[in-house]
């Protein structure tokens, strides 16, 4: 079993900052892909920004050039840094990993609990 554990959501005006973040624990081998999805009330979930143990990113078009995805192998951390943040960014965050297990070499698909991020004024 792989834990996600998140960080980091809160309350801020448009045009702020945070930082999210996400650890993951447990009896893994190795994490092909770490990410960030998002859901809105009333919306479905919808990717944010992944990063491959590779480093390749893939972000959506909406935070492109306002969010960073970045990432420690060693730690099995994620983390997104949100920037110039719009109220339409407001949604629920989870942080998602695709997780080779040691028990048995096979990639399993994980999300943490989920964070609140609200941008208003």
């Amino acid at each position: 079993q792989v834990e996600l554990a998140e960080s980091g959501g809160g309350l801020v005006q448009p045009g702020g900052s945070l930082r999210l973040s996400c650890a993951a624990s447990g009896r893994l081998f190795s994490i092909n892909v770490m990410g960030w999805y998002r859901q809105a009330p009333g919306k479905q979930r919808e990717l944010v920004a992944t990063l491959t143990s590779g480093h390749n990113q893939n972000y959506a078009d909406s935070v492109k050039g306002r969010f960073t995805i970045s990432r420690d192998n060693a730690k099995n951390t994620v983390n997104l840094q949100m920037n110039n943040l719009k109220p339409e960014d407001t949604a629920v965050y989870y942080c998602n990993a695709i997780v080779v297990m040691n028990t048995d070499f096979l990639a399993y698909d994980y999300w943490g609990q989920g964070t609140q991020v609200t941008v208003s004024s």
